[in-house]
């Protein structure tokens, strides 16, 4: 059964937007509107990420994979059902064209058919790339697009809903997208585990480098064990197929030069600098919109804390200390943005902050403080 055909569970909508909703003078263009928002829910639930795991495979072949499109086809039609049931209660709530309005509720019919009609035409653009035969005779290609297409209609469906919403008062995408918080967990997680990831190739490929030639099979045993690790993470399950592909791809080749008796050092050097550099692409993630905005409120919110933390720090050293352990609680979401703060962070994860006192307390605020100066989110 392919991802998008299993039942989520039903669509509820934040309580942000319930109180929105309830605020609402016109109940009837309420209940319309909620329609509308618990649709947007179910089919952003229903185009979650896709699990590609099992449609991977190490061996790359432009012959066209009639075995993939025959998987991928009910994905497919699934993915279109999904976004034709929202583009349908739209329809049905809010039909006709309504005349544009400068302010109020009276525009938010208008902006949801401006979205009805952006997400039809991204329909008919899926339709074409699906036509594509350099799409749909590569196996990768073809996982790429679909998974494109998905969180384009997630992206432009959460964005509908934060537009409209923001028009009763001031709002987060946090408080009013369906799913806003799973997709920053799930963003959160990414960047951290490839950090890691980041660090633990790079080690591996110095040690490449240095190695004696009795020395080059273990490493490149060692390698395929950091390389299988990663691939049991939630992080792999949530990269982007084209990524995907290419840590398939090393993965197999580092397979390989794992079972001979004595690989050649120059080989598994290529394969693990192709790696490292790939690995070090996968930085990328910290420009996506959603981090970017989840960054920025995560840093004020940790300096405001440990503002705090200093002013308590020798009045009341014990709700200092705890102020300190909450902001590094707090911004070990930003673990993966900055090697220097996720020095900082890995060291926290051993200290007890919140037992702190004395001149240790002070110096660990404030090195803390000259971490997040330096950190460039905006």
């Amino acid at each position: 059964m392919s991802a998008a055909a299993e039942n989520p569970p039903p669509a509820s909508l934040t309580p942000r937007l319930e109180q929105i909703l309830q605020s609402l003078p016109d109940r009837a263009f309420s209940a319309r509107l909620r329609a509308v928002y618990l649709a947007a829910a179910q089919a952003i639930s229903r185009l979650s990420d896709l699990d590609l795991v099992k449609y991977e495979t190490p061996v790359v072949d432009a012959s066209p994979d009639l075995s993939l499109w025959e998987e991928m086809a009910p994905v497919i039609r699934d993915t279109v059902m999904d976004v034709n049931a929202l583009l349908n209660v739209i329809r049905e709530q809010f039909p006709g064209t309504p005349a544009a309005s400068p302010e109020g509720p009276a525009d938010v019919p208008a902006m949801l058919q401006e979205g009805m009609a952006r997400l039809a035409q991204s329909i008919t653009q899926l339709g074409e790339a699906m036509r594509n035969p350099s799409v749909v005779s590569d196996r990768w290609q073809l996982l790429a697009e679909i998974q494109r297409f998905r969180s384009d209609y997630r992206e432009q469906m959460s964005q509908l809903v934060f537009e409209s919403a923001s028009t009763f008062g001031e709002v987060s995408r946090a408080q009013v997208v369906p799913g806003y918080e799973a997709e920053v967990k799930a963003a959160v997680t990414v960047r951290a585990i490839t950090s890691d990831l980041s660090r633990i190739v790079t080690a591996r490929l110095n040690k490449v480098r240095d190695a004696k030639p009795e020395e080059v099979l273990w490493n490149a045993q060692q390698l395929q064990t950091e390389l299988d690790a990663f691939g049991r993470t939630a992080a792999y399950r949530n990269l982007r197929a084209q990524d995907k592909r290419h840590i398939v791809e090393a993965r197999a080749e580092i397979g390989a030069l794992a079972l001979e008796s004595a690989p050649e050092q120059a080989r598994l050097l290529t394969v693990t600098e192709g790696l490292e550099e790939l690995v070090r692409s996968l930085s990328a993630v910290n420009q996506r919109q959603l981090l970017i905005l989840h960054d920025r409120e995560v840093w004020a919110a940790c300096g405001v804390r440990l503002e705090r933390a200093l002013m308590q720090s020798k009045k009341d050293p014990v709700a200092s200390a705890k102020a300190l352990a909450e902001a590094a609680a707090s911004a070990q979401s930003l673990y993966g943005r900055d090697p220097t703060m996720d020095a900082f962070l890995r060291k926290a994860r051993k200290l007890k902050l919140a037992t702190l006192t004395g001149p240790e307390l002070l110096s660990t605020i404030e090195s803390f403080q000259s971490q997040l100066a330096q950190l460039d989110v905006m």
